[in-house]
């Protein structure tokens, strides 16, 4: 009967609490494009204030990033065992208290450490919300779903990112990390509100009042009330001897070993590739010959790109199956990136080049965000999306050490440009190699987890 319940809702179509479900979920991914920008945009000005050198300043640049990473891998596989709702209102906590704390901040190496606090809250947030996206989503919906939600953060570096320019233009550089800190409690009190535990994890885990929290929520999704739990069923991901692994470890039982190498192997590669594209861009251009200001604008239509990406990608999911589509987009960037710096003669073409490359760059790792919770069984999505998005990090945390070495050693923008290409290349291939049934196919096992993960 859990089988079928979860069938039901991946067959009929989406209502119009589960598209509220996504729409949350979009909103705390604004959380993540916010955070990771508040620390660009303030740099200048904190690096005045406390007279930094440049090394102290990369620091303080990469903290954000170090405890992203640390909260994809060491908080979210907590949501697999204490329920995604819970999980996601402590990182609003963590991540909003040490947003407000940062504002207060005395020295550099105390606003570094509360950097890495707020990343830890970030990580976490940015794992379950892709999970709950998923789970609320019907099968042909759910590459759109988790895209759409996706876009929040394009949509938080860009509604963010211009409020943080007026901020530090009229009342400094802490009231950028206030305006952050509050926002994020105000998300922590939506989400207290509106946001639902998994039905996945009520189905599969059973905590406490289970019965009831489920049929809460069969009544928002307009099914009838259970007159008792469904049956358990037997997550494909975790067979025989392999169901008493925990953690992390249950990402390498048979079934999922395959398919969690090329969920790693594919965000290192496309995170590397996107990080540098998103931080050195403007600056690259520039030194070939735009404006510095021409060289800020290209990044921002990198961003403005992303919104409509991650949107044509799930839209594209819809028809053709996920990993094919996104395949496709990785080759489209490393092709595009080849031509970027050669077109700087040409501002239009510049301009037209940033922006598209923004579309399919961002496509890409909102894609491999719709792929990841789809390989995974409801009983480990949470710690397989949290570590595929942590290792991503680290290729993130590397990218730009890579790029600054290579300048060094006298590459040209074009010569990085192509190389960081292909970075997208190899994550195309494979990508290519995942097993994801297309929206067409027979509808999936265990909340269409496992149907692709063999």
């Amino acid at each position: 009967m859990s089988r079928d319940l979860r069938a039901h809702l991946d067959e009929q179509p989406m209502t119009r609490f589960q598209w509220s479900v996504v729409g949350i979920c979009m909103v705390l991914n604004m959380i993540d494009g916010f955070d990771v920008l508040v620390m660009a945009f303030t740099a200048s000005a904190v690096s005045s204030h406390w007279k930094l050198s440049g090394s102290e300043l990369g620091f303080l640049l990469s903290a954000g990033l170090f405890g992203m990473a640390a909260g994809s891998l060491l908080l979210a596989p907590w949501a697999d065992r204490l329920g995604r709702r819970p999980l996601i209102l402590a990182c609003l906590a963590i991540s909003g208290v040490g947003m407000l704390a940062s504002a207060w901040s005395q020295t550099p190496l105390q606003l570094a450490a509360l950097r890495v606090v707020t990343g830890l809250g970030v990580g976490g947030i940015l794992a379950c919300s892709n999970v709950i996206a998923s789970e609320y989503a019907s099968q042909r919906w759910r590459s759109l779903a988790v895209t759409l939600q996706s876009t929040g953060y394009a949509l938080g570096a860009s509604i963010g990112g211009s409020i943080a320019v007026w901020l530090l233009a009229h009342h400094g550089w802490r009231s950028v990390f206030m305006f952050g800190g509050c926002t994020t409690l105000a998300v922590l009190v939506v989400a207290w509100l509106a946001l639902p535990e998994s039905l996945d994890f009520l189905l599969a885990r059973r905590p406490e009042g289970a019965l009831q929290r489920l049929n809460r929520l069969m009544r928002k999704l307009g099914l009838p009330d259970l007159a008792q739990l469904p049956a358990p069923v037997q997550s494909a991901s975790q067979p025989g001897a392999a169901a008493r692994a925990r953690g992390p470890l249950q990402l390498f039982s048979p079934g999922l070993r395959r398919p969690t190498v090329l969920v790693w192997l594919s965000f290192f590669s496309v995170m590397f590739g996107f990080y540098f594209v998103m931080s050195w861009t403007p600056k690259l251009l520039a030194a070939s010959g735009l404006t510095a200001e021409q060289g800020v604008t290209s990044g921002v239509l990198l961003s403005l790109g992303g919104i409509l990406g991650a949107t044509l990608l799930g839209l594209l999911a819809a028809r053709f199956a996920v990993h094919r589509a996104l395949a496709v987009f990785m080759l489209i960037t490393a092709v595009l990136l080849c031509f970027l710096v050669g077109s700087s003669g040409a501002l239009w073409v510049s301009y037209a080049l940033a922006f598209l490359i923004g579309v399919f760059v961002n496509g890409c790792v909102a894609g491999l965000y719709a792929i990841a919770p789809v390989v995974y069984g409801s009983d480990v999505r949470a710690t397989g999306v949290g570590w595929g998005i942590g290792v991503g990090r680290m290729g993130a945390i590397v990218s730009p050490l890579v790029a600054g070495g290579l300048l060094d050693a006298a590459w040209s923008p074009s010569q990085l440009y192509v190389s960081y290409g292909a970075a997208f290349v190899f994550a195309a291939a494979i990508v290519w190699m995942h097993r994801i049934p297309g929206p067409a196919a027979g509808r999936p096992q265990n909340g269409g987890a496992t149907a692709a993960a063999h």
